[in-house]
């Protein structure tokens, strides 16, 4: 089964979808092998972790469509993939799309802000018109090849233009052909109750720590009428945060052998990678029959 198919049904199919962010194949089959569904590449993630830089729009299209390209060839579960503004105007956008789903990607995001974006829990951004995105995202509905191939809509007009604007737009971003809803940075847990009763479509949560919104559990997100929640910075975060407390150690002790218990075994980390059945293969074909 595509895995733009098996998506589709994740979304007809009862209960909340949790996609943790990976911005690696190693993160993302972490995730993987967790049992979670699908999977999200953050573009924070892959920016910072691929690249080098803060999440302000610096991961071309390119760039972020080959990191998906790469997760999706290890991965048995659909990808979900942001994919920022779509890089350009409506020809881009076209290209983002077609670009993407030749990547195996399940779902895209494109939002509203104006380039260059930034995160969307940062001060300060900006939106484009409600008719230039709602052109955007009729252009990437008709560049799709793939009917099942999921086009998730992103607004960041709430810190931007206000709640009124931000809901005007979902009701147009739905007739020009949005899946799914993305209502970014929303502030209370009234506001995320309350998005949920105005708007009736798929809606996506972002949960980001020490971000805008409340941390709220995929349960308490589901009751309000959420069908997806992304996890774009946990293992980013984690990462940063494990990694630094171990090398703080080795620089210290000039040894980690005392921190073992927060490592996995070399031959897991290869086994999260699929080295059993690699060297499964290797001895199937590797020699004449």
């Amino acid at each position: 089964m595509r895995m733009t198919t098996r998506f589709r049904q994740l979304l007809k199919e009862p209960g909340i979808i949790q996609a943790p962010g990976a911005y690696d194949c190693l993160t993302a089959n972490i995730i993987q092998k967790a049992g979670f569904p699908a999977v999200y590449m953050t573009g924070a993630g892959t920016s910072v972790a691929q690249l080098g830089y803060p999440d302000l729009a610096l991961a071309s299209m390119t760039e972020m469509v080959q990191n998906a390209a790469s997760i999706t060839e290890t991965l048995a579960v659909p990808l979900i993939a942001d994919a920022d503004t779509g890089y350009g105007g409506v020809l881009n956008v076209r290209r983002t799309v077609r670009q993407y789903e030749r990547a195996g990607v399940a779902a895209i995001h494109i939002e509203d802000q104006e380039s260059p974006k930034r995160c969307g829990h940062l001060d300060d951004k900006k939106v484009i018109s409600t008719e230039d995105m709602i052109q955007k995202i009729r252009a990437a509905v008709d560049a799709r090849t793939d009917d099942d191939f999921t086009i998730i809509v992103r607004t960041d007009s709430i810190a931007v233009t206000g709640w009124d604007d931000a809901m005007h737009r979902c009701d147009e971003y739905v007739k020009a052909g949005a899946d799914v809803l993305f209502v970014e940075a929303l502030r209370t847990p009234e506001e995320v109750e309350r998005a949920a009763k105005n708007l009736d479509i798929p809606l996506l949560f972002n949960f980001v720590e020490s971000g805008k919104s409340p941390l709220l559990s995929a349960s308490e997100l589901e009751n309000f009428g959420f069908k997806i929640v992304i996890y774009p910075a946990s293992a980013l975060l984690s990462v940063a945060h494990v990694v630094g407390q171990v090398m703080a150690q080795l620089k210290e002790t000039g040894t980690t052998s005392h921190l073992m218990d927060n490592m996995v075994s070399l031959e897991d980390c290869f086994e999260a990678m699929g080295l059993s059945s690699m060297l499964a293969e290797d001895a199937q074909f590797a020699h004449p029959v």
